[in-house]
Parts: C-alpha cells; sequence; structure tokens
C-alpha cells in the first residue's frame, strides 16, 4: 500500500481512542437490547407508521399496512445490526487503522451474529415478544452487508488513490 492509499484510510492524530469505540459499540449495544423490551414492540412502530402516513396525508389499505409494517421491522433488524458491525470494526482497529482487513471483518459478523442470537433469547422472557431465528438472520446479514459495503468503500478508496498517484507521477516526468 503506498502512502497515498495510507493516508486516505488511516485516521488522523487525536483521532477517537480505543475507548470511546468501545463505549460507543457497547451504548448501541445496549440499545439494541432496549429495542427488544416490551415498550418497542410492534404494537408502537404500527402507531408510529400510522402517525407518518396520516402527516404525509398517505391512505393505504390493511393489507398495504401490514406490508409496509413488516418490512419497515425487518428493515430495522438489518439497520441495527448493520450500524453494530460497523462499531465493531472501528472498536476492534483500535482507534489505529480502519483499512479492509477480512479477519476483522469476520469477527465483527460473528459477533454481531452471536449478540444476535442473545437478543433473541432475551426476547423468549418479555411479554408480547418472541424469539425468531429468521431475525437473528437478518441481524446477522444485516452485519455482513456493511462489511460489504465497507469493503466496496476501501476498494474504490484505494483506486481513486491509485489513480492520483498515478496522475502525479506523470505530472512529475513531464
Amino acid at each position: 500500500m503506498n502512502n497515498s492509499t495510507a493516508s486516505a484510510i488511516t485516521p488522523r492524530p487525536g483521532g477517537a481512542q480505543p475507548a470511546v469505540w468501545w463505549i460507543t459499540t457497547a451504548a448501541w449495544a445496549a440499545t439494541i437490547y432496549e429495542l427488544s423490551t416490551q415498550t418497542y414492540g410492534s404494537g408502537l412502530t404500527a402507531w408510529l407508521l400510522r402517525q407518518a402516513l396520516e402527516f404525509l396525508h398517505i391512505s393505504i389499505s390493511a393489507a398495504a399496512f401490514q406490508s409496509l409494517h413488516h418490512l419497515i421491522r425487518k428493515l430495522a433488524h438489518l439497520s441495527e445490526y448493520a450500524m453494530f458491525a460497523l462499531l465493531l470494526y472501528g472498536a476492534l482497529a483500535g482507534g489505529k487503522s480502519y483499512a479492509w482487513q477480512a479477519r476483522r471483518a469476520a469477527w465483527c459478523i460473528g459477533i454481531a451474529g452471536i449478540y444476535s442470537l442473545t437478543d433473541e433469547f432475551h426476547q423468549l422472557f418479555v411479554p408480547e415478544r418472541g424469539a425468531s431465528l429468521l431475525d437473528s438472520a437478518l441481524d446477522t446479514t444485516g452485519g455482513a452487508l456493511a462489511m460489504l459495503v465497507l469493503y466496496l468503500v476501501s476498494r474504490m478508496t484505494q483506486a481513486r488513490a491509485r489513480r492520483k498517484a498515478a496522475v502525479r507521477e506523470r505530472n512529475a516526468e513531464a
């Protein structure tokens, strides 16, 4: 990796300390846990969706509402665990380098998947909630998708840095 590529993905001095990453990651895990309580069940999200549709003056059938509500709840699984995996990736970097590392990404997906299973187990004991291996699979998929996006961004950043270096080299030769 040349210097221009390294500078594009290496944090600047004075960046977030490892403890900040771990505290933020733990706080997000606690948020996921809290969202799995009875307070944030299907009734709340249905009410919020109704309020949003009313505010936007959108009227849909009961069947469309149920489908949209289901989709939103499943997308929540993907997004909350995508964020969790990204936070884990930064925390596991120890605040040093956020360059793509397949092994670190695999750990992030694995940790997110295991945490998802514990969260589903927790929901077994929450009134009006239930455990679902499908939801756990969605959660793990969210973590994997986040790592895929991180990989693609890393590749694009490296390609851009290589193009800039090539242009600088051509200009220096001219």
